[in-house]
């Protein structure tokens, strides 16, 4: 039975036939498509002579009902900040009701009554839905490192006559029915041009460039289909490249989903993607009070509603920032990260850029609280990151450092690389390293220290997180560029060799790399002795950050390949100041 037919049996469902016209009306398909239509539905038993739903129709739709659903809770909602910082997307408020709490009522009013909530973020503020409504809480305990292909793979054993529910939607109309012939995907009538499928007239979801329908996340699976989509899923999420994978990603096959599209009508379905976005449903909604806003407005002087076009940033190694707009100015205001208060003394970093203020080496700091590390800085217009495969721009990069460094500036704190080694490992709490050769690669790395300090000719303030995406090329009126270095979290007095070192293993530097960047420094040449103590800092360093990735691993914090690297920066680059000292 294809999708027209199964439109047109619903429908008679729900009401009684009365003439074709009508019928292709509630349809939405033309007069002689109703008319095949019900000549093959007669045809083929689900309808009498007179349009009346046969026994066969109503076994078809007794096995195809909907047993169940899945609602996806488990992420963090990035997209949210600065709301979610306290709050779940699921619980967020429209009109008076949270999401979830609506999509559950929803659901229950189509005879939906079990219900499985895949939960992780912030899990415990969804236990009390356990006894208001009577779900089922399934816990994703990678919520953090996996996207919600996994929290499907581990609701999977449920699939079947099942509906798949995103947590971050709000309907207007009630999406779910008591009655299902098919199964299908959900996308909005409206388009995008980064979607990239689009509704044939076949209503198949095809691939395209750009312009595709909106994907709204909401789908129904048959229990006959489900079989191949869980095997679909469990593969992909067996296998570590999926990690970052939607689950949607598993209906692909070809040029385009195996399952048939279901198309809702614009502003139906809402994805609550951003403050904005909830703004625009509901300026009333009481999530949309936030301290942070409140703040800027603050040290702006304007109100809330002045602030627009709030969009979240990448989230950063440290930090969260978004970036919005106040009065045709644009910002952007950190949020400091999970940990940060062990790792970063915000009344030093303060110090530091009242050190550097005026003197157009950073950003343009607006306010910045040396408590609690909340900063608002300018944004700069059409600056880009330093590209650490352009040999020109990380000379560039390096001319700049080195004109920093050579103003000699002070500060009262100092960065010592083999305290803060001890300090990091000390925030394991006792756990061991992750590395089972770890000490003897410390004990290795610690014995470079006299080198080091017998060759330390001056200590100046020093980046000490001098890496390529800290680095920004802005445009200036005259159509040259200027570079400007940001993030001044780990400034302090130190050896401001150590900066070449920093950038180096950020940027995950071969040794042939390592030289081009020590010679675009060191113009006129640099010293062997100097070289050799900048390998030993690439040892130091790599270990050092090493040590903070366990720690922000041990927070459900994981930068993968990153954190590997720096562990063999230590190792390999002992070893190679070994052989120049026996050289």
């Amino acid at each position: 039975m294809n999708i027209l037919k199964c439109r047109i049996l619903n429908a008679l469902a729900e009401t009684p036939y009365t003439n074709q016209r009508n019928l292709a009306s509630a349809c939405d398909c033309s007069l002689g498509i109703v008319n095949r239509s019900l000549r093959d539905l007669v045809r083929d038993g689900y309808l009498t002579d007179d349009m009346a739903l046969t026994q066969k129709a109503q076994e078809e739709f007794e096995e195809k009902a909907p047993r169940n659903a899945i609602i996806l809770a488990a992420g963090f909602g990035m997209r949210m900040v600065p709301i979610n910082l306290e709050t779940p997307k699921a619980f967020l408020e429209v009109h008076g009701q949270t999401l979830i709490e609506r999509l559950i009522c929803q659901l229950r009013e189509a005879g939906v009554r079990e219900i499985h909530v895949v939960v992780g973020f912030m899990k415990e503020q969804f236990e009390y839905l356990m006894d208001e409504y009577n779900v089922n809480l399934i816990v994703n305990p990678e919520y953090d490192t996996k996207n919600n292909l996994h929290s499907l793979a581990l609701a999977s054993k449920h699939l079947g006559n099942s509906y798949i529910v995103p947590c971050d939607i709000w309907c207007k109309q009630n999406p779910f029915r008591r009655r299902e012939l098919r199964s299908w995907y959900m996308v909005s009538e409206s388009t995008k041009t980064h979607s990239q499928l689009r509704v044939n007239r076949n209503m198949e979801l095809t691939t395209t460039p750009s312009g595709g329908n909106t994907l709204i996340g909401v789908s129904y699976i048959l229990k006959e289909d489900a079989p191949e989509v869980c095997r679909r899923i469990r593969e992909m999420d067996a296998q570590m490249k999926y990690d970052n994978a939607f689950w949607e990603d598993a209906l692909y096959h070809k040029n385009q989903m195996i399952l048939e599209a279901r198309v809702a009508a614009a502003g139906d379905v809402v994805e609550i993607n951003s403050y904005e976005q909830l703004r625009e449903l509901d300026s009333g909604s009481a999530q949309l009070k936030s301290d942070t806003l409140e703040l800027a407005a603050s040290v702006l002087d304007v109100t809330v509603a002045d602030i627009t076009q709030i969009t979240v940033l990448k989230k950063g190694m440290t930090n969260r920032s978004f970036l919005f707009t106040c009065k045709n100015r644009k910002y952007i205001m950190r949020i400091p990260g999970e940990g940060t208060d062990h790792l970063i003394n915000r009344r030093e970093e303060a110090s530091v850029y009242h050190a550097i203020c005026d003197r157009k080496i950073c950003d343009q700091i607006v306010y910045i609280n040396p408590e609690n590390g909340y900063k608002i800085t300018e944004f700069l217009e059409g600056a880009r990151s330093c590209d650490p495969d352009n040999p020109q721009e990380v000379s560039d990069c390096m001319k700049r450092l080195r004109g920093f460094h050579a103003l000699g500036l002070k500060v009262d704190h100092e960065f010592d690389i083999f305290q803060k080694i001890d300090f990091y490992e000390s925030l394991w709490e006792g756990r061991p390293s992750a590395y089972r050769d770890y000490e003897k690669t410390k004990q290795r790395v610690l014995s470079l220290r006299p080198y080091i300090e017998s060759h330390v000719t001056e200590k100046v303030l020093t980046h000490m997180d001098a890496v390529p995406d800290n680095f920004l090329f802005v445009k200036q009126e005259n159509g040259g560029e200027e570079i400007r270095l940001i993030d001044w979290e780990y400034a302090a007095m130190q050896d401001p060799h150590v900066d070449i070192a920093m950038f180096c293993i950020y940027a995950l530097y071969d040794r042939a790399q390592v030289e081009q960047v020590i010679d675009s420094y060191f113009v006129e040449g640099c010293p062997r002795e100097i070289r050799i103590k900048i390998y030993c800092y690439i040892a130091a360093c790599g270990l050092l950050w090493s040590n903070w990735c366990e720690y922000k691993r041990n927070l459900g914090v994981d930068f993968g390949e990153y954190s590997l690297r720096q562990y063999r920066y230590a190792k390999d680059y002992y070893k190679i100041v070994m052989q120049e000292l026996e050289g």
